[in-house]
């Protein structure tokens, strides 16, 4: 432990918490802590909040070029500290170290390096006629952030504020802090100006409520559950500051008739049980022609021997523990639920798996045969568990897919032509194709109750502008 984690980030110094508060950060593998931090309070909030409104002026009107500086030294400083940012984020969260390696860090990267893209040639002013519009940075945003994709999940806010001269209040998760600790020594040593990004740790009651309520803060992006997320929503009204929403998501896969059918079944189970599940877009309703159930079921067998859970620190693992023991324990109450419900139990179940006794370790379950009614059809489970729905035509499965209050993600598996029609009728944010990865130039967010807003991209870039239009200036 180090007494660096009781210090937060304001104002363009390290400062010591308001108060002496403090929680251990656990390591889900061992169960046992490995650094401590300082939980702030509004009193810290305050003060951030009122270094970045101090700061705002001067870092709104700063140039293309002074800004594109500062992301450039991110970048150089992520890459230079990318063994230290993986080995954080393994140890807080549970990602197996190569995963932390190359998806967790390398979203980071990848975010910052987009938002330098857009940067360097957008357009911030557009003459229409005799008017000038003219795109300006909303303000000072404050960011309360997951556990789940820690780094991803702050840099695709801190990089576009920056990039369009917002300043910036950041919370992340308390059960993963570690990691933005360190990305925002990176960004302290990036040539900012004080008070343009500040820091706090702490949690939802005591820092993401005063952030979300504050009224110098103009804008809120909350990351997170839907439940938490109207908190956010409720405690931003009074002050009717734009709210920006990444919440749950139950999405679908659906595997067509005519697509390689084992391929897709076993690929879709891996792509349901990356990060061990704890992905809101993860693909954990699984769609399949009902005469072909039994075949996916065997499959599904098949593919069960080759999913095991591992040592995050062994860099053979590809599934870790999942985040925390209130984690672990809502994911079994949910597997629970399913068997009781009458699903088919596939492989998995409740308890840990042979051999991890100590660490919230899951066992990779799928259940099959089950009704989109069933509570594991309807509720987030945010854990390595799949179920596989039966359809009877493309009719069947849009509405199937369609049939939840969530709306984030999907995926469509076929012949291309085929899978492009089914895919247009889904009501989400975002379609996988034929296994297609992320695009961290593509807009990312969701309909329904999966959130308002997008992130990454120009379209996650634009959402930190206000939009003025200047009448007369071109007459």
């Amino acid at each position: 432990m180090t007494d660096a984690y009781k210090r937060f980030y304001i104002n363009g110094e390290w400062v010591d918490a308001s108060h002496r508060q403090s929680m251990d950060v656990i390591n889900p593998a061992t169960e046992q802590p490995f650094a401590s931090i300082a939980l702030g309070t509004a009193d810290d909030v305050d003060a951030a909040a009122k270094a970045a409104r101090a700061a705002f002026d001067k870092w709104s009107q700063s140039s293309r070029d002074e800004r594109l500086a500062v992301l450039d030294k991110i970048l150089a400083g992520i890459k230079e500290r990318s063994e230290e940012l993986a080995q954080a984020i393994s140890k807080e969260m549970g990602a197996p170290i190569s995963f932390a390696r190359t998806a967790q860090v390398g979203t980071a990267l990848g975010h910052f390096s987009t938002a330098r893209k857009i940067l360097t040639d957008f357009e911030f002013e557009e003459a229409r006629g005799t008017s000038q519009i003219v795109k300006e940075p909303v303000g000072v945003c404050g960011f309360i952030t997951p556990w789940n994709w820690p780094l991803n999940q702050v840099s695709c806010k801190v990089a576009p504020a920056i990039a369009t001269g917002c300043t910036m209040v950041l919370k992340p998760s308390e059960q993963s802090p570690i990691s933005a600790m360190i990305l925002a020594e990176i960004i302290a040593d990036a040539g900012l100006p004080a008070g343009v990004f500040n820091m706090i740790n702490g949690d939802g009651p005591d820092v993401g409520a005063p952030i979300s309520s504050h009224p110098e803060i103009d804008m809120v992006s909350f990351t997170g559950s839907t439940r938490a997320g109207r908190l956010v929503s409720k405690a931003a009204a009074d002050t009717i500051k734009r709210v920006t929403l990444e919440l749950g998501g139950k999405s679908a896969n659906i595997i067509l008739d005519d697509a390689d059918f084992p391929k897709a079944v076993g690929g879709g189970i891996f792509g349901c049980f990356g990060n061990s599940g704890q992905s809101c877009n993860a693909p954990t309703r699984m769609l399949v022609p009902e005469s072909r159930m039994d075949e996916a079921i065997e499959i599904a067998k098949a593919t069960g021997a080759k999913a095991a859970v591992g040592d995050p620190a062994d860099e053979k693992t590809r599934m870790g523990p999942v985040v925390s023991e209130v984690q672990y324990n809502n994911i079994q109450k949910l597997i629970q639920t399913g068997i009781d419900e009458g699903a088919e139990l596939v492989f998995g179940g409740t308890g840990k798996p042979d051999g991890f006794e100590t660490g919230y370790y899951v066992k990779p379950t799928v259940f099959a045969k089950v009704n989109n009614d069933m509570t594991i059809a309807r509720e987030e489970i945010f854990g390595p568990v799949l179920v596989i729905i039966p359809y009877k035509d493309d009719d069947d499965a849009v509405r199937i897919a369609n049939d939840t209050v969530y709306g984030l993600s999907g995926s469509v598996i076929g012949e291309p032509e085929h899978a492009k029609r089914v895919a247009k009728r889904m009501r989400t944010g975002m379609v996988h194709l034929n296994g297609a990865g992320p695009d961290f130039a593509a807009p990312f967010g969701g309909y329904k109750q999966s959130g308002n807003g997008r992130e990454w991209g120009r379209e996650g870039f634009e959402d930190y502008l206000e939009i003025k239009s200047i009448l007369g200036y071109n007459a």
